[in-house]
This record gives C-alpha cells, sequence and structure tokens, in this order.
C-alpha cells in the first residue's frame, strides 16, 4: 500500500500567505500615517538631492526682480531676484538635518540625566530635577532668544540655545518611567543576582524606557523645526545669503504685498511638522499595544 503523498500547496495560497507576511502593522496603514510619511520621505530627499533638482542656483541674483509666480519661476522671485523655489529647496538641506540633530541631542541628553535621577533617587534625583524645574521655569522660545543673543546670531548658535530649553522634557519624561520601573520584580531579582546599578540600569530599565522616548523625539521634530525657524526669523539664527526658511519669512515682512515671498516657506514649515506629528501619532499607536489592537479591529470591519 502506498503512502498518499500531502497535495502541493496552491499558488494562489503561497501569494497569500506571502503578502500577509509583507503587510504592515495596522497602524502604519491607516491615512494619516501614510500622508506623514509619504510628506516626511518626499522632504527628505529633497534635502538629500537638493542640487540636483534646484532649477536655479538659491544664491545666484538676477534682474528679475519680485516676480510673481510664472512657469519660468514657479515661487516667483525675490527681492534680489533670487528664485523662490530654490531657496525653498535648500532650506530643507538646513532645516531638517539642524531639527534632526537638535533632536537627537536633546533626547540623549535628557533622557540620560532622567534615568540617572529616577533610577539612583537622593540627592542626585534632588540636584538634577531642581536644574530641571529651573530651566522649565523660563518660557522655551524666550530663554532660547535670550540665549542665542548671548552667544550671537549663527546656526550653531541657534541650535545650542535650542538645545538648552529642549532637554528638560525628555528628562521629566525618562525619570516617570524609570522610576515606575525601578523596583519591578525582574530589576530586583536581577539586583538580588549580582548586577551592579549601571548594569541593571542599562539592561533591565532603559530598554523599557525606550518606545516612549522615541515618540516624544519623533513629535519633536516638529517643534525643533519650528523653534529653528522662529529663531532665524528674529535674526538670532541663519546669516544671510543662507537659504533658510524663518529667514525667507522674515524678509517677506519686509515686502509684505508680494505674498509667494512668506507664503511658500511658511507652507514648507506647515507640512514639515504636520508629516512628523503624524509620524509621531502613528508611532505612539504602534508602540501602544491597546492603541494597536483598537486599530486593527477597526480594519476588520
Amino acid at each position: 500500500m502506498t503512502q498518499a503523498t500531502a497535495p502541493a500547496e496552491l499558488p494562489i495560497e503561497s501569494l497569500v500567505r506571502r503578502r500577509r507576511w509583507l503587510r504592515l502593522p495596522p497602524a502604519w496603514r491607516t491615512p494619516l500615517a501614510v500622508i506623514g510619511a509619504t510628506i516626511a520621505l518626499a522632504w527628505v530627499i529633497i534635502a538629500l538631492v537638493g542640487p540636483l533638482i534646484w532649477p536655479y542656483n538659491p544664491l545666484t541674483q538676477s534682474a528679475h526682480l519680485l516676480q510673481a509666480p510664472s512657469a519660468v519661476h514657479w515661487f516667483g522671485t525675490d527681492e534680489l531676484g533670487r528664485d523662490v523655489f530654490s531657496r525653498v529647496l535648500a532650506g530643507a538641506r538646513v532645516t531638517i538635518p539642524l531639527a534632526l540633530l537638535l533632536v537627537i541631542m536633546s533626547m540623549l541628553v535628557g533622557a540620560s540625566l532622567g534615568a540617572i535621577a529616577g533610577f539612583f533617587g537622593r540627592w542626585v534625583d534632588e540636584t538634577i530635577m531642581r536644574i530641571t524645574d529651573l530651566v522649565m521655569a523660563f518660557p522655551t522660545v524666550i530663554l532660547a532668544m535670550v540665549v542665542a543673543a548671548a552667544l550671537g546670531p549663527s546656526l550653531f548658535n541657534a541650535v545650542l540655545a535650542a538645545l538648552i530649553v529642549s532637554w528638560p522634557g525628555y528628562c521629566r519624561v525618562t525619570r516617570g518611567l524609570v522610576l515606575a520601573l525601578r523596583n519591578a520584580d525582574y530589576v530586583l531579582a536581577n539586583r538580588l543576582l549580582g548586577y551592579g546599578p549601571w548594569r541593571s540600569l542599562r539592561l533591565d530599565v532603559l530598554p523599557n524606557v525606550v518606545g516612549p522616548v522615541l515618540v516624544l523625539a519623533s513629535l519633536d521634530i516638529g517643534t525643533a523645526a519650528l523653534l529653528l525657524s522662529g529663531l532665524s526669523f528674529l535674526g538670532l539664527g541663519a546669516k544671510p545669503p543662507t537659504a533658510e526658511w524663518g529667514s525667507m519669512i522674515s524678509d517677506a515682512v519686509q515686502n509684505f504685498s508680494d505674498w509667494w515671498l512668506g507664503v511658500f516657506p511658511g507652507l514648507a514649515i506647515v507640512t514639515l511638522v504636520m508629516a512628523f506629528n503624524f509620524l509621531g501619532d502613528t508611532l505612539r499607536d504602534a508602540l501602544d499595544p491597546r492603541t494597536a489592537s483598537i486599530v486593527g479591529k477597526a480594519e476588520q470591519v
């Protein structure tokens, strides 16, 4: 009697199984996630390959002063005859890298101090948190303006001033998370097994803090771009003739009737902030099991 062989897997079943494997989590398939990812990816690509797609040199002046948008100059020209479209694209190479750098530095400084304060407590916690409260007692923009004005107008000083006012948020969030985890059973069990405080903090506590901190960082990218553009708008950031969105809007104030000078850099800032806010909300939903399950059930209905 011959042994029956199992039927071969149908091609359509294999295709369905492969498509299920390649499917993204439910939170990343929502319309806001797709829109945010598309806009953010577009701006990142523009920042990376900017000189290849600029129709004109963003610093080259011409005799075509304050021309309205046309087929030759899509976003018009400014008071020096420079192409506004090219300058908006060039501004992405300034704002996006600096915003990402600011968020990364703020996250590293604030999360490190918050983790140390929450885990060790006592005088360490008191010292770090009183410094944090001192920085947070001042309005963020005003303190950044004071620091940038004291250091002098430049992009580096603007990033440094923004860093000084941005790290306390990460510090407080990380401290609260560490306080909730440092007395967990698995942390205490590993301490009894011989883990030192730094090893326990690095291996047991920090991996469970990374998710919420990354969500906060993704939401802060738009805020960082706004803060840096605001400092440049006030003359405390980028210096002329650097193509930066905030300084472009500042120049547009001098020519208020020429609407295209301020509208297009403003739209660039709005779309960038909106995209990273959408991505931050999506990341939060993806890392929260309760929200992810709700989104998955909604897609099945």
